[in-house]
């Protein structure tokens, strides 16, 4: 399968630059797997397709505000650095801009010295090793020096930080959001709640891997990243009573569906572990436990629509992306949403 296999046209205009003021107000498209049928609703209207006993689940993950703009100590030069992976106490993976200004031993300062960061190594990949020195919360310096990591093609400037979370956000450690759970409110989900639908939280942090651009002609030569996860015993518990009673496993997001079809077993059970996931998910893909999905809607030629497909199939999700673009959906981090559901899910 090739990679053009998944382009579709886009128009620029429609690639979303800053979040609506109402989180659950954005348009929500429902996408019939089975037949390609398409229905345009607004997401507040979600709890009307769900039902009872189906069991949403949701990823805790939090953003951290990882991108700190500096200046080389000895030239006052600036540097912009991006946190990836924390290695061990206060030395991180970064990716630095312009890297040449960034050798080993040369010495980064933030907010007039409060935190600084001394170059140890570079990696093959180019990226970074820095240790950080301060005095204080290093979390709490860089809630207040570190901006929000928005993807490449978000130019506007993200006034208040939190609408790069999710409302359930918990567990820091992503350098992106993961997005699909940005249309929910405490409201809302107090709403399916009370209707009686399951909630199970688990935790993927996002990496900006996932923002890589295939490359590779054939998908099948096409290398994914890999992704830290984690799930308690209680919630791997509410899943699988949810399927043992027949209710729907719907995945909130392309990151709460890698970290379930890397952990079930072949009988779609699951059990509370950690690791790390580099799980492609592409057309054939068998879907071990996830039944519905709710997503964003994803860039051409990328990993992310084609897992879309892999569960909705291909001609299916060009179409309703080409009826997205046709009916002025936005794109992406900030966009609408698409629901990705069977018709006997419907009552």
């Amino acid at each position: 399968m090739l990679k053009s296999d998944f382009y579709f046209e886009l128009p620029e205009e429609l690639i979303a630059q800053t979040p609506l003021k109402d989180r659950a107000s954005s348009k929500l498209m429902i996408l019939d797997k089975n037949t390609g049928k398409i229905e345009h609703k607004i997401f507040k209207d979600i709890v009307d397709m769900i039902n009872p006993g189906d069991c949403l689940v949701i990823n805790e993950t939090k953003v951290l505000p990882a991108r700190l703009i500096g200046a080389r100590k000895d030239t006052g030069s600036r540097v912009e650095v991006l946190l990836l992976k924390r290695k061990e106490d206060d030395t991180w993976e970064t990716i630095v801009y312009p890297g040449k200004k960034a050798r080993p031993g040369h010495i980064i300062e933030f907010g007039d010295g409060l935190i600084e960061a001394e170059v140890i190594k570079v990696l093959d990949d180019g990226n970074r090793i820095v240790k950080f020195n301060y005095e204080g919360i290093f979390e709490e310096l860089l809630d207040r020096l570190g901006e929000m990591p928005l993807p490449p093609y978000i130019k506007e400037k993200l006034e208040d930080k939190n609408r790069y979370q999710t409302v359930y956000a918990k567990n820091e450690g992503s350098a992106a959001a993961p997005t699909a759970g940005l249309h929910f409110t405490p409201e809302l989900l107090e709403q399916l709640k009370l209707k009686g639908i399951n909630i199970a939280r688990l935790t993927l942090h996002v990496g900006l891997g996932t923002f890589r651009p295939v490359k590779a002609d054939d998908i099948n030569d096409h290398k994914m990243h890999s992704e830290f996860y984690m799930i308690d015993e209680e919630n791997a518990e509410i899943i699988n009573k949810t399927k043992e009673k027949g209710g729907k496993i719907i995945a909130v997001g392309t990151t709460s569906t890698r970290t379930l079809e890397s952990i079930a077993d072949k009988n779609g059970h699951i059990k509370a572990c950690s690791g790390w996931t580099d799980i492609f998910i592409y057309p054939g893909y068998q879907f071990k436990i996830v039944d519905n999905l709710i997503t964003n809607f994803h860039l051409p030629e990328s990993t992310l629509i084609m897992l879309v497909s892999a569960l909705a199939g291909r001609e299916n999700v060009l179409n309703a992306y080409k009826c997205a673009v046709d009916e002025k959906y936005r794109f992406f981090s900030f966009g609408d949403a698409m629901f990705v559901v069977s018709a006997q899910n419907k009552k």
